[in-house]
Parts: structure tokens; C-alpha cells; sequence
């Protein structure tokens, strides 16, 4: 604006503020709100202007494409008897006449002609956007200058709107460049193609080298993208161990302690894979390339941690499905012992324990008695666990577009099945003692370390972290998603579903203690009534006859009121029966479900009924789980190797990877179906895993917080979210930055040195059964099993040191390998940006 008009402006807003009766400060409000008004007008008419420029360029390229391909085809027309002259000469030169003196000739100088014109006219227009782009660099500095008395915000959001519109002017005189060199090669071209025709080998050649565009798929909604993590977190593995740690670490304390680390830790770091994802656009394993190169070994071991938890995961679902197969008969096989083969007797070994813990360890398992007996893969879980991964092939065989459609049915479904089995436990008998110690709160815990470090480690492992599936499933959705409501959301409900799930556990288990401190009553008075026919007890220890009502206070009244040398007489002849030592006996892992569950399940009336659902539960939980884990298995594969791309569809082809893994995997699998595989299995997830994701998630933190375009993290954010700020257009919350930088580094490095510590003082056991005496035992794992686990781990964490030294001796920088590129504005540019398939390969193996 010129300086006598904008003098004039001046003299008349100056003149009309004080006919209004403005004060200075509110005249000087008013000044900045028009003068930011005219900054932004002035900024859309640029944008406005540049986005025409690049319509213009588009536009002039398609009509020299239209323009060459006419020059060809005259060419082709005027030449029939090419064949007959000299190779490499044209007639004209031989004849010696003119060109105009040919037919057809002065149509190819007119189209030629117009070419050159074409290409001078681009040219020309490349110029004029250049020095568009310097006046409004010039521009852009005047207005850094006269927009210092405005407030920091509005500053903030102006520097990066501007920066936006600078990212797409440079990409504008990009593209402009990019045409004017690809006419003067189809120019090139169409004149070689004058001189001489390529043979057909050679073209057919060239063909075959052209490489293949890779279009990234998208989520088709975001339910559906919502859902797939909500179903990835649902494991059943973190559902039961949320409901042990309930009960042995304080109650309601854990669950405060647990919300804090959720939305102080948790929440924060499942934003950054989030964010990661949807931002580089890459897998989990080439996200963390992208990053910071010497971080890139991450991506490498949350791979193999991930295929690990999902081979075990996986032999859950193998359960399950035997279990189900084996609900529809009444009475189902673990209420009553089996009858010995061409006898009336039970089964001896079934006899000296319960029918549900015989049915577990010796129908299912086929368990050996310690981990070093081998023995072959058990026959009837081979069976499920082909049919686990078959269903869990077909849920995925059209990759994201079945995957989210199944997703809409089976994630859902889980909760109708929770509210039924939560109605129903409210009306069993002990469930008010159940929901007792559910609402019990030690304040003792909350000054446990102990405790503080388990609710962290249950927080990652809740949540999926540290795995790749977050990162992988995000990659596939669009930029422009503010992905901090998505992790909000995905552990509101992941917290919501534990919460219906261990207040229903309460309640059914308080009714299994019930039941059973009630059947042990029973079988005391039972025992005292033969001692006393016996004449072993005198008749004073007679017992009640009346223990039918309410057999567990009944018979500790009649107890409690002995004589006391009666009563230690009686004392050595019963068991104790107590209803909170009880209900404390419930074990951490599988026999939690497999065991306290369903001999619960035999005791409710329609005990089938029941049963079937309770599985049902399982299996669903169980497959979406893993179909998520599977997303984070098969994506890396499919963005890592270019060869991988060739089919859209999972089962249609039958060389496709996919296939190859999950046979692969499934090969894997019967080494867990073994008798000792159960036991292999609680070594990897109660004392291996929870190391590697500790590291993983440490790693993944220092590179986006601290690597991504490291500076000064006082005083500025990392530049990662400034990039989700342009991308979203609007500034993300400051607290993630002390989150990102501050507090998630310090927690999680606590967190792996108590694990550490608790780990190296702690006896490395497993409870095992014993044929003999037909009971649970605890055993110490052999020194073998520790190598091999510690072996393992040295395994899965080497990519990282290997990657940090190849990018030592490479001499690679440790910060963003993207730094100095231009950051794409999702607002400005097409959502996919096809690249060569050749380009991303070498891009992420580096």
C-alpha cells in the first residue's frame, strides 16, 4: 500500500475513533483487528492468485501432451515409405526439396511451432511465479515487521498459516519446473522417434521397467479405523491381569493410581504412535526411519515383539475353540469327573482334585509335569488351531476394506455379551461379597512403588504399546485427523470395558467362593457325622443336620460354639472353610478363565447356556485382537518390500506373503501346543515381554520428542507438533510438549529400572501340575529356560545398536532424516501422493 494512501487512512480512522469516543488502548485494538484483517486478505488474494498459476501450468501441460501426440500421429501419416530410404535420413535431404513443398509437412512445422510457443509460454509463466514468490518473501518480512504489537497467538497462527501458503507456492514453482523439463524432453523424444522407430523387443523391454505406483489405502470411515484400535487393546490377556492386580494391590487405590499413569503416560504415548503414523505414513518400521535414523532399529524390534505376543496370543484363541466345541453337551465335561473305561468309578486323578482343573490340566493340555518333558504337538489343538487362523484369514482377506466392515460386528458385540453375564452375576448369592472387595480401597498402596509400577506396565500393555499395530493402523489414516481425540477415545473405552469386566468378575467370583466354601461346609459335616458313628468323636461334635440354608454360617457358628477341647479335636478331622482366603485364591493367567470361570459357569443354572456365551466372549475378544496384531504384522511386510504390493487381496493369491505368514506363524504355533507349552508361554508373557516394549517405547519417545528436529525444549515445542499444527490447522496443547519431553521419559525409564531390579531379585517360577498328586505346584524354571529367554531378548533388541552403529560409521544425522523437506499441508495438496514403488523401498531400508 502507498504511503500517502495508507496516511490517509490513518488521519481518517483516527478521525472517526475520536468522533466515537474510543480510548488509546481500545483504538489501538481496533487498529490491529483491521490491520490483521487486511494481512489476511491480502495473504487469500496471493493464495488465490497462485492456486490460478497452478491451474494455468496444469492446464498448458495437458494441451503440450495433446500438441506432441498430433505431431506424432502426423509424422506417421507422411511417412509411408520410410522403409524405402536411407536408415536415419530423412527424404526431404535426399530429394533436396523444401519442407513446405510436401504435403502434411506444414501441419508438423504449425504443430511444432505451436509447441515451442507452448514451451516459451511456460517458461515465461515459471518467471512470473518466481518473482511472485521473492515479493512475497518481501511482502511476508513487511508483515513480520507491523505485526509485532499484536498478541503472541494471533502471531503464532498467522507465522503458520503463512508458512503453509509458502509450502504451496514453493510446490507450485516446483511442479512449474517439473513441466518445463518435461517438455523439452517430449520434444527430444518425438524428434528421436522421427529419426527411428524402436524395435518392438526393445519396447516391450522398457515395459517391463517402468515401475509401479504405490496408492497408500485409507480407512473408509473412521468408525471403522476407531473400532480396529478399540479392538487391538481388547486383549484378554490385559483384561484378566487388570482384574488380579485389582485384587491383590489395594482396589480402588490401583484404580487411582492406574488413571494417573493413563492419562499422564498412556494417553500422551499412544497420541505420539498416532500421531507418527498419520504423519509419516509409514509402517512401524519405517516410521522411526523417517524420524531420527538412528533410532530406525526400533521399528525392527517392535516387529519381532509383535510376532512373538501374536504366536501366543493366538494358542488363547486355540483354547477357547476347544472349550466351545465342548459346551454343547449337558452336563458339560468339567462339572463331573469322567468314568473310568468299563467301570462305574471316577478317574482316580480326577477324583483327588476338582472336574474343572482335571478337564484344564489333563483334557486340554495334555500337560507334562515339568517344562523340560517334551512331547509332541497335542492332536486336538492342532485342529483349532488351524480354524483359529483360518477365521482370522478371512476376516482379513480383503486387507482395511473387510477388516473395518468385520470390525463394525465384532467389536461391539462384546458388550452386549458383558452387560448380560454383569445382570446376571448381580443376582447371584455372594455377589454383594464380591462387589465388597471391589469397592475396597487400602490407602498402604498408594505408597507402593510396587504397585506404582505395575499399573505403568499394565498401562502399556492395555493400550498396545510399543507393539507397531497403533503406528501401522494410523499410517492408513488421513493426516487431517486430530489424532489426540482418537487416543482419548480409544483409552476411555479401552478403561470403560476393563471396568465392566472386573465388576462382573467380582461378582461371579464372590458367588464361586460362596459356593465353594459352602460344598466344603457340606463335606465337613459330612466327615464329622461318620466320625461320630465311628465312635472317633464324641456326640458333642455332632454337627447341625439343618445346613442347607446357609451351610458355611451355620456350621462356623456351631463350630465356634464348642467346647474348646471339643473343638481342637474336631480341628484336626475338618479343612478350613473360609470364604476370604477363598476368594483370594484366584491365580494370575490362563486358569483364571479356564478354570475359576467356567466351574463358576457349572454352577449357574443352565450352566450350557452360559458356557456357550462365556466363550463366545472369549473367542470375539480373542480375534480382534489379534487381527489387529496381524495389521501390525502384515502392513511392515507390505510397505517394506515392493514385491508384496502386487495383490490387493489376501487368500486370492496363493503366493501372496500374507498367506506365507500366516502358515508360517501357524508352524510356529504347535510349539506352544506341545504339553509343555504352556509353560513356555507364561515365561514369555509374565517375565520376557514386558522389557523389549519398556526399551521400545523409551526409543520411540526420544525420537519424536528429542530427535525430530531437536531444539531448544524450553522454550519452543518440538517441530513435530508444529508440523500436526499445520497439518490440522490448529496448534496442538502445550502440556503435550512437557508430556512428550518431561514426564513420559522420566516414568518410563523408572519404570525399566524397577522392572529391572524386581526381575533380577525376583525367583523365576511356574506353576506346574503334578500327575502324581494331582495338584498345582510351583516350580522354578530351569537355568536353560532363563538363557533362552535372556537369549531372546539380546535377539529382538539388536536391530537398535546395529542400526545406531551402521548410521555412526555412515556418519548419518541423528536428527529427522525428513528435516529440510517441505512440509505438505494436507488443506493444499491431494490426500495420497503416489510414490514409486522402487522410491519407497530404498526409502525405508535405508
Amino acid at each position: 500500500m502507498p504511503r500517502g494512501r495508507r496516511e490517509r487512512l490513518r488521519r481518517r480512522r483516527a478521525l472517526s475513533e475520536s468522533r466515537a469516543g474510543l480510548t488509546r488502548p481500545e483504538r489501538a485494538c481496533s487498529r490491529n483487528r483491521e490491520l490483521e484483517l487486511y494481512e489476511n486478505q491480502k495473504c487469500f488474494l496471493l493464495f488465490l492468485s497462485r492456486f490460478l498459476a497452478h491451474s494455468i501450468v496444469e492446464h498448458l501441460k495437458s494441451q503440450q501432451k495433446v500438441r506432441v501426440a498430433e505431431a506424432q500421429r502426423t509424422e506417421r501419416s507422411v511417412t509411408p515409405d520410410m522403409s524405402s530410404t536411407q536408415e536415419g535420413e530423412h527424404p526431404l535431404e535426399r530429394a533436396g526439396a523444401a519442407p513446405e513443398s510436401l504435403p502434411g509437412m506444414e501441419t508438423e512445422a504449425q504443430a511444432s511451432k505451436s509447441s515451442l510457443t507452448n514451451l516459451s509460454t511456460e517458461i515465461e509463466f515459471s518467471e512470473n511465479l518466481h518473482e511472485i514468490k521473492s515479493w512475497e518473501d518481501k511482502s511476508t518480512a513487511n508483515w513480520h515487521q507491523m505485526l509485532r504489537v499484536s498478541e503472541s497467538q494471533a502471531f503464532k497462527a498467522r507465522v503458520l498459516k503463512a508458512q503453509a501458503w509458502e509450502i504451496q507456492a514453493s510446490e507450485a514453482h516446483r511442479r512449474a519446473s517439473q513441466t518445463r523439463h518435461t517438455s523439452v524432453l517430449e520434444m527430444d523424444a518425438t524428434q528421436a522417434l522421427k529419426q527411428k522407430p524402436l524395435p518392438e523387443k526393445v519396447q516391450a523391454t522398457e515395459k517391463e521397467k517402468c515401475e509401479i505406483l504405490f496408492t497408500r489405502p485409507c480407512w473408509s470411515n473412521k468408525i471403522e479405523y476407531i473400532l480396529t484400535q478399540v479392538g487391538y487393546s481388547m486383549k484378554i490377556s490385559s483384561l484378566w491381569h487388570f482384574f488380579i492386580l485389582w485384587l491383590h494391590n489395594g482396589g480402588c487405590s490401583f484404580l487411582i493410581i492406574y488413571i494417573l499413569m493413563l492419562f499422564l503416560v498412556g494417553v500422551p504415548l499412544l497420541f505420539l504412535e498416532m500421531a507418527a503414523g498419520q504423519r509419516i505414513r509409514q509402517s512401524s518400521i519405517g516410521v522411526w526411519k523417517v524420524i531420527s535414523a538412528w533410532i530406525g532399529g526400533v521399528g525392527y524390534t517392535s516387529f519381532m515383539v509383535c510376532f512373538i505376543t501374536g504366536l501366543y496370543l493366538n494358542v488363547i484363541n486355540v483354547w477357547t475353540l476347544f472349550y466351545l466345541s465342548q459346551s454343547f453337551q449337558f452336563p458339560v465335561p468339567w462339572e463331573k469327573c469322567p468314568l473310568l473305561e468299563n467301570s462305574s468309578d471316577f478317574d482316580p486323578e480326577c477324583a483327588r482334585t476338582t472336574p474343572s482343573l482335571y478337564f484344564w490340566y489333563r483334557l486340554t493340555l495334555k500337560a507334562s509335569d515339568r517344562i523340560e518333558d517334551g512331547g509332541s504337538p497335542v492332536f486336538s489343538l492342532n485342529l483349532f488351531l488351524l480354524v483359529s487362523w483360518c477365521l482370522i484369514g478371512a476376516f482379513m482377506i480383503n486387507g482395511l476394506k473387510s477388516t473395518g466392515k468385520i470390525m463394525l460386528v465384532l467389536v461391539p458385540a462384546p458388550y452386549f455379551i458383558i452387560l448380560c453375564f454383569l445382570f446376571r452375576s448381580l443376582l447371584l448369592e455372594g455377589a454383594a461379597f464380591g462387589f465388597q472387595h471391589l469397592m475396597l480401597v487400602k490407602i498402604s498402596a498408594m505408597y507402593n512403588m510396587n504397585v506404582w509400577c505395575q499399573a505403568g506396565n499394565q498401562v502399556l500393555f492395555a493400550l498396545g504399546l510399543g507393539l507397531g499395530p497403533v503406528v501401522s493402523l494410523s499410517s492408513h489414516m488421513y493426516p487431517s485427523t486430530n489424532c489426540l481425540s482418537d487416543a482419548l477415545i480409544v483409552a476411555l473405552v479401552n478403561l470403560f470395558t476393563m471396568l465392566l469386566v472386573t465388576s462382573f468378575s467380582f461378582c461371579v467370583l464372590g458367588f464361586w467362593a460362596t459356593v465353594i466354601t459352602h460344598r466344603c461346609s457340606e463335606k465337613n459335616a459330612e466327615t464329622l457325622v461318620k466320625l461320630v458313628a465311628m465312635g472317633k468323636l464324641p456326640l458333642e461334635a455332632q454337627p447341625p443336620p439343618n445346613l442347607t440354608a446357609n451351610p458355611t454360617s451355620v456350621f462356623n457358628s456351631w463350630l465356634n460354639s464348642l467346647p474348646q477341647p471339643i473343638k481342637h479335636m474336631v480341628f484336626g478331622y475338618v479343612t478350613e472353610c473360609n470364604l476370604e482366603k477363598q476368594f483370594l485364591k484366584v491365580k494370575e493367567g490362563p486358569s483364571f478363565a479356564f478354570v475359576a470361570f467356567i466351574e463358576t459357569m457349572s454352577f449357574i443354572p443352565g450352566s450350557v447356556f452360559w458356557s456357550i456365551l462365556f466363550f463366545l466372549l472369549l473367542l470375539i475378544l480373542g480375534l480382534i485382537s489379534m487381527i489387529g496384531i496381524m495389521q501390525g504384522i502384515l502392513i511392515p511386510f507390505q510397505n517394506t518390500f515392493s514385491s508384496f504390493r502386487k495383490s490387493t487381496k489376501l487368500l486370492t493369491d496363493p503366493m501372496f506373503p500374507p498367506v506365507v505368514v500366516f502358515g508360517f506363524m501357524f508352524l510356529c504355533d504347535l510349539f506352544f501346543t506341545r504339553p509343555s507349552g504352556i509353560y513356555y508361554i507364561r515365561l514369555l508373557s509374565e517375565y520376557w515381554i514386558v522389557l523389549p516394549i519398556i526399551i521400545t517405547i523409551i526409543l520411540e519417545n526420544m525420537a519424536v520428542g528429542w530427535a525430530y528436529g531437536a531444539r531448544s525444549l524450553v522454550s519452543l515445542p518440538p517441530r513435530f507438533l508444529e508440523d500436526l499444527a499445520i497439518v490440522w490447522g490448529s496448534p496442538a496443547s502445550a502440556i503435550i510438549r512437557w508430556l512428550w519431553c518431561f514426564l513420559c521419559p522420566i516414568v518410563l525409564v523408572a519404570l525399566f529400572v524397577i522392572t529391572l531390579i524386581h526381575l533380577s531379585l525376583k525367583s523365576i517360577t511356574y506353576v506346574a501340575w503334578d500327575s502324581s498328586s494331582s495338584k498345582e505346584v510351583l516350580r522354578q524354571y530351569p537355568s536353560w529356560a532363563l538363557l533362552v529367554m535372556i537369549a531372546l531378548f539380546l535377539i529382538v533388541i539388536l536391530p537398535i545398536p546395529t542400526y545406531f552403529v551402521y548410521c555412526l560409521a555412515h556418519r548419518i544425522s541423528f536428527t529427522s532424516t525428513s528435516q529440510g523437506k517441505p512440509i505438505i499441508s494436507f488443506k493444499s495438496l491431494p490426500l495420497i501422493q503416489p510414490k514409486p514403488s522402487k522410491e519407497v523401498h530404498k526409502e525405508e531400508t535405508l
